[in-house]
């Protein structure tokens, strides 16, 4: 299913121009117009779900193994240190466009990329709540 007020959905489509590096039956994989570092690319299914709560199970074990096979192929290509693989789900968390995406974002030393969060501490009385919910 598609979304045609989607943004996400015309470029996995193709019907927005996009500087695609693979693709599939499932999914398009394109350099990020506005990108955190030279060849941040995203992952984009081509069908439209909102976020990872509605992306369907194979799809999501696909998606991550889409995601090693770019960056494997093209750490080598740039040249980087390093990689983030980032995938935000609401606005609360960062998402900005609500269809499923992943973020792959080289990192090279000193590159000031801004991702990241202020160290906290798990308190005994948080990790027995979530465990108590959980288990």
């Amino acid at each position: 299913m598609r979304d045609e007020s989607c943004i996400f959905c015309k470029l996995a489509a193709g019907e927005i121009p996009s500087a695609t590096l693979y693709e599939d039956e499932n999914f398009r994989v394109i350099l990020d117009l506005s990108p955190a570092a030279k060849g941040h690319a995203l992952i984009i299914p081509k069908e439209h779900y909102r976020n990872l709560y509605d992306l369907d199970e194979k799809l999501a074990a696909e998606v991550l193994v889409l995601a090693k096979k770019m960056v494997v192929k093209l750490k080598g290509i740039l040249d980087c240190d390093g990689y983030n693989i980032v995938q935000n789900n609401e606005e609360a968390a960062g998402q900005t466009v609500f269809h499923f995406h992943m973020h792959l974002i080289p990192r090279y030393k000193g590159d000031n990329v801004g991702l990241g969060w202020k160290m906290g501490k798990l308190s005994d009385a948080d990790k027995e709540e979530i465990l108590s919910k959980v288990m």
